[in-house]
C-alpha cells in the first residue's frame, strides 16, 4: 500500500515520516538548509505479514503544489497532516479538496504537535478537523494527536495504517503494467533507474516494455520493490526499474513505463470536470489550463462539450486540448490548476483518452461518452453498439482504453453480441441489427438499379455509396462491401457491384457483332486498336452499331472507354493500371508519372493521356497539388 502524505507547510510531514519509519525523506541540501519539503521524499515500513507500507512525502509550500501531484499517483490511502497549534491552514484546504478530486476515499488524520498544545486547544483543533472534513472523501476518517518528539500517538497511528495495508494486500488490480515515473536517476554498474508508482499490472526483469509517450523500446534489467531487491512489481508499490535501451537524459518526470500494446499517446482527452466550489467564477470554454495527470504537467485548453460554462461546484464534461502529447488512459485521475499552476480550478476523471476532435454536433458524442462512463467494459461496449456508430468500434483501441489484456478481451467479446469487420489485423466492432440494416440498404439499391436497367452489370462502389443513404462510414463502407461479396450476397465484376443472382448479356445481333470485334481487342491487349482503326478493317461495320454495342459491355463492365477512340478489356485494363500502381508506389511522394508509365508499357501518348484521365474519372486516381495520385489498389477496384 502507498501512504500519501498531506497538509500546510511546517505542520511536520517530514518528521512525523522519520517517526513513523526511521527514514528522513529530505533529500536534498535545499531542504536540508530551508527545513521544508521541496521534492519529493520516499519512506517505508515493513508489516508482520511481509508487506510493506510505502510512504510518499509532499511539499506543502503553495508555490510547490505541483511536486505535490507528481507524488499523489497511485496513493491508496492518505495521511493528513494537521499541526493542533494553528489548525486547518490554506494548503491543508487545497490538499484535502485535491484529495477529494482524486478520488481518494481512504485515510487518516495525524493531529501533530500535540505536545505543544493543552487539552482545550487539542479540543478545538479535533473540533475544527472534524468541520473540515465533513462532506469530503475523508468524513469519519480517524483523527489521531501525536508527536513526533515524544512518541504519543504514534504506536495507534502505526496499528491504523498496519491495519488498512493489511485489507488492501488482497486488492488485484489487473491489466497492462503501467508506472508514472517521477524520478530517473544512472547507478554506477546499472545504468538508467526510473521510481514510481505501479498504477496497474506486474513487471518482472526481462520484460519488454515502452517508455510512452516518446516511444522508446527498453528492457527491464532489474526490480526493486518497495525499498526492496524483487523478483515482481505489482499496481499499488513503489517501484524502481533499472532499464536497458534509454539514457537517464531521455526520460523526465511525467513519462509512463507501460506494457507495448499500451503505448498510445494522447493529445485530446475527454473527461468530466468537477469545478471547486470555492472558485470565484466558472470555468468557461477555451480556458488556458495546467493539467496534472500522474507525474505530468501540461498545458491545455479547455473544449466545453456541454453548457455554455461550469459554475463552482457542478461538473460536466469537456475536451482537454493538450499542447503535447501525453500517456493516459480511461479512469485516470487528474487536477487542473490555472494558467499561471498557482491555484487549483479543479479535478476529475478521463472519460476517452483517444477522443475526437471537438464538433458542434454533440449529441452523439455526448452519448458515446455516457457510455463510457459506465463502470464496467460490457455494459460500456454493448451501449456504444447500440449507437450504431458508423466507424464501428475498433476492438484493440477499446481494449487499450479500458487497460484489458488479450485474454480479457477476448472474454468480453464473448460476451458482448456484436459483428465484425476486419482490416488486416485490425478488427471493428458493429451491433449485429447494424450491419444487418446496412447490408439490405446495399441489396435494396442494387435491386432497384437492375429493375431501372437489366443489362447494366451493375453500380461502382462511388455510384453504389452514394445511392445508400443509410450506411457506414466510406471506409467501412468498402469493408461491407468486400464481406458481401465474400459471402455471396452481392458479386463484383470489374468496377461494377450487382446482385449474385444478376446476369447482363448481349443478345442476338449485338452478341454477333461482339463475336467479331472481341478478337481484335483481345489481340491489341494493353494496345487496343483505335475505333477507326477497325472500322477501317470491316468496311460492313456501321460506326453507330458498333459504339452501342460497345457502351452496352461497358455498363457490363466487360469495356471501358478511354477517350473517345479506345476500348479496354478489363483484364488489360486491370494490368495497366497495376503497372501505374507499382510506379506511383515506388515513387517518394507517391505520384504517378506518366512518361515512366509510357516507357513501361511501350503505350501511346495518345493513349497514356485519356487512359489516366479514365482513373481520374472511376475513382481510382487523383490529381492535387503534386500530381496524380492513387486512390485505391487497383485490384480492389478492377479484379473481379
Amino acid at each position: 500500500m502507498i501512504i500519501g502524505t498531506a497538509g500546510h507547510i511546517d505542520h511536520g510531514k517530514t518528521s512525523l515520516v522519520k517517526a513513523l519509519t526511521g527514514i528522513d525523506t529530505d533529500r536534498l541540501k535545499e531542504e536540508k538548509a530551508r527545513g521544508i519539503t521541496v521534492d519529493l521524499g520516499f519512506a517505508y515500513h515493513p508489516l508482520s505479514n511481509g508487506e510493506v507500507l510505502g510512504f510518499v512525502d509532499v511539499p506543502g509550500h503553495e508555490k510547490l503544489v505541483r511536486n505535490m501531484l507528481a507524488g499523489a499517483t497511485g496513493i491508496d490511502h492518505v495521511l493528513l497532516v494537521v499541526a493542533a497549534d494553528d489548525g486547518p491552514m490554506p494548503q491543508t484546504r487545497e490538499h484535502l479538496a485535491i484529495i477529494d478530486l482524486l478520488g481518494l476515499r481512504e485515510g487518516v488524520v495525524a493531529l501533530t504537535k500535540s505536545d505543544l498544545v493543552d487539552a482545550q486547544r487539542l479540543a478545538a483543533a479535533q473540533g475544527e478537523v472534524a468541520a473540515l472534513l465533513a462532506g469530503s472523501g475523508l468524513a469519519g476518517a480517524p483523527v489521531v494527536p501525536v508527536s513526533s518528539l515524544t512518541g504519543q500517538g504514534l504506536d495507534e497511528l502505526q496499528r491504523l495504517l498496519a491495519e488498512a495495508g493489511a485489507a488492501r494486500t488482497a486488492e488485484p488490480r489487473a491489466g497492462g503494467f503501467r508506472l508514472a515515473v517521477d524520478r530517473a536517476f544512472t547507478l554506477a554498474g546499472i545504468g538508467t533507474v526510473v521510481t514510481g508508482t505501479a498504477v496497474s499490472g506486474r513487471v518482472v526483469s526481462g520484460d519488454k516494455l515502452m517508455l510512452t509517450p516518446r516511444g522508446r523500446e527498453v528492457r527491464v534489467r532489474g526490480v526493486h520493490a518497495q525499498n526492496r531487491q524483487a523478483a515482481e512489481g505489482r499496481a499499488g508499490q513503489r517501484l524502481a526499474l533499472a532499464l536497458a535501451g534509454v539514457d537517464k537524459d531521455e526520460v523526465r518526470r511525467g513519462d509512463w513505463v507501460v506494457a507495448e500494446a499500451l503505448h498510445a499517446p494522447t493529445e485530446r482527452l475527454d473527461v468530466r470536470v468537477q469545478v471547486l466550489a470555492g472558485e470565484s467564477r466558472a470555468l468557461a470554454h477555451w480556458t488556458p489550463v495546467h493539467l496534472h495527470l500522474g507525474a505530468e504537467d501540461v498545458g491545455a485548453r479547455v473544449v466545453l462539450l456541454e453548457g455554455l460554462a461550469i459554475e463552482p461546484g457542478r461538473q460536466a464534461r469537456v475536451q482537454l486540448q493538450l499542447e503535447r502529447p501525453i500517456a493516459a488512459l480511461r479512469g485516470d485521475r487528474f487536477i487542473l490548476r490555472d494558467q499561471s499552476a498557482l491555484r487549483t480550478i479543479g479535478g476529475g476523471a478521463v472519460i476517452d483518452a483517444f477522443a475526437p476532435p471537438s464538433r458542434r454536433r454533440r449529441e452523439q458524442r455526448l452519448a458515446s461518452l455516457a457510455a463510457l462512463e459506465l463502470p464496467t467494459p460490457a455494459p460500456a461496449l454493448a451501449a456504444l453498439l447500440a449507437l450504431d456508430p458508423p466507424a464501428g468500434i475498433a476492438a484493440r483501441s477499446f481494449a487499450t482504453l479500458w487497460n484489458l489484456p488479450e485474454a480479457a478481451l477476448q472474454a468480453l467479446l464473448a460476451e458482448v453480441p456484436h459483428r465484425v469487420m476486419a482490416e488486416g489485423a485490425a478488427q471493428l466492432l458493429f451491433a449485429p441489427a447494424q450491419i444487418e440494416r446496412y447490408a439490405a440498404a446495399v441489396a435494396e439499391q442494387l435491386a432497384a438499379h437492375h429493375r431501372r436497367k437489366p443489362d447494366s452489370p451493375g453500380l461502382t462502389q462511388e455510384q453504389l455509396q452514394r445511392a445508400v443513404r443509410d450506411k457506414p462510414a466510406g471506409a467501412v463502407f468498402a469493408l461491407l462491401l468486400r464481406e458481401l461479396v465474400r459471402g455471396g450476397a452481392i458479386k463484383r465484376s470489374g468496377p461494377h457491384l450487382s446482385l449474385a443472382t444478376h446476369a447482363a448479356a448481349l443478345q442476338g445481333a449485338e452478341r454477333q457483332l461482339w463475336e467479331r470485334l472481341k478478337p481484335w481487342l483481345d489481340e491489341g491487349g494493353i494496345h487496343p486498336p483505335r475505333l477507326g482503326d477497325m472500322l477501317q478493317r470491316d468496311r460492313t461495320l456501321r460506326r453507330d452499331q458498333v459504339l452501342r454495342v460497345l457502351e452496352r459491355l461497358q455498363r457490363m463492365g466487360n469495356v471501358h472507354p478511354v477517350g473517345a477512340e479506345y476500348f479496354i478489356q478489363t483484364t488489360h485494363l486491370l494490368a495497366l493500371a497495376t503497372q501505374a500502381w507499382e510506379i506511383a508506389q515506388a515513387d517518394p511522394n507517391k505520384r504517378l508519372n506518366v512518361r515512366e508509365l509510357r516507357e513501361r508499357t511501350g503505350i501511346s501518348r495518345h493513349l497514356s493521356v485519356p487512359l489516366v484521365e479514365y482513373f481520374d474519372s472511376i475513382g481510382l486516381t487523383k490529381r492535387d497539388e503534386i500530381g496524380r495520385h492513387f486512390r485505391r489498389d487497383p485490384r480492389q477496384v478492377l479484379d473481379g
